[in-house]
């Protein structure tokens, strides 16, 4: 029938998926929990099918929601995008951004340029999560995410904003007391501090030495007797003098250059890190997409970085 879908349910529809609960998108769309199951069901009965399983706290999608959400985000976007394209609200940034951010960079960096952008731009309204891990790229969960290291994913945006590497450290009084490593097997002796974090292998530590066809790469399995999924408990661990950590350089730059922290085999490379500016291909048009992301880019960039300046050029690039 010609009212089954109704424009307006798309972005009611995107709203309640992202929030994951009849109460959670109460509160995003300021009416009471009852109001969004009245509309739902008013969806539900005008297209004839289930969209949602309800339960007391949380709520899933069916597989007829699932499309219909695929459907809706993709409508949502080519109208934002058309907006955009005539100039509609290309000149004032404007409406929700949701950003995603890990716990440590996003509390220490990320946080503060936000309360900054938002003075710059007051009708923007920013959500920061901030999560051990980024948010799956098939989640509409949110607009812009501020990751390390490239997505391997066709689908969004990614562009690097600055050069990062992850640096092996150690305290000075634990060199002192354990002996400083001169090669990467002697990390087997020492006691190494873990992160759980991302896709990565736990607990192997690869290390590179030479270049071109004389690089060789040593993948080492440490141990140790602490371990944690926050980067920054794991830099306090080294800070106290429990064993040795590798880390991305933003945030223990400030600890090696007080010498509260000391850098372990320079003359090796480990993965990088670089931080990227994550979003969806649907938004590369929004106003506040862009004008957050290039905000974002300067003031990294123009940051004193532990990295080389002149390596801190942000490119864009699809993956």
């Amino acid at each position: 029938m010609s009212t089954a879908i109704q424009p307006a349910d798309l972005g009611f529809f995107s709203t309640l998926a992202a929030a994951g609960s009849l109460s959670a998108a109460a509160r995003e769309l300021g009416i009471t929990t009852p109001a969004v199951s009245k509309r739902l069901a008013q969806m539900e009965a005008r297209v004839g099918l289930s969209l949602v399983n309800r339960t007391t706290r949380r709520m899933s999608l069916t597989p007829e929601g699932e499309l219909y959400l695929e459907h809706a985000r993709r409508i949502l976007g080519e109208i934002e995008g058309m907006q955009e394209l005539l100039g509609v609200s290309r000149s004032t940034p404007q409406g929700l951004l949701r950003v995603n951010a890990t716990l440590g960079f996003g509390r220490s960096h990320v946080a503060p340029l936000i309360s900054r952008f938002v003075r710059k731009h007051p009708q923007v309204e920013v959500q920061l999560q901030l999560s051990v891990n980024p948010p799956p790229l098939t989640e509409d969960s949110f607009d812009v995410c501020i990751r390390f290291g490239a997505p391997p994913d066709a689908r969004v945006i990614a562009r690097r904003i600055a050069p990062n590497r992850r640096l092996l450290c150690a305290s000075p009084a634990y060199l002192a007391r354990h002996g400083t490593p001169k090669v990467p097997r002697d990390l087997m002796r020492h006691n190494c501090i873990g992160i759980r974090q991302g896709e990565e292998a736990y607990g192997v530590w690869r290390l590179t030495s030479g270049r071109g066809r004389q690089q060789h790469t040593e993948a080492v399995k440490t141990r140790g007797n602490l371990t944690t999924n926050d980067g920054e408990i794991a830099v306090n661990w080294a800070l106290d003098g429990h064993g040795i950590l590798m880390r991305a350089e933003w945030d223990i730059a400030r600890f090696l250059r007080s010498g509260r922290l000391v850098q372990v085999l320079p003359q090796y490379h480990t993965p990088d890190a670089d931080i990227y500016a994550v979003y969806p291909q649907r938004h590369q048009l929004a106003a506040r997409v862009r004008a957050f992301v290039d905000f974002v880019a300067l003031a990294i960039t123009s940051h004193a970085s532990p990295a080389d300046p002149a390596a801190c050029r942000p490119r864009d690039r699809a993956h």
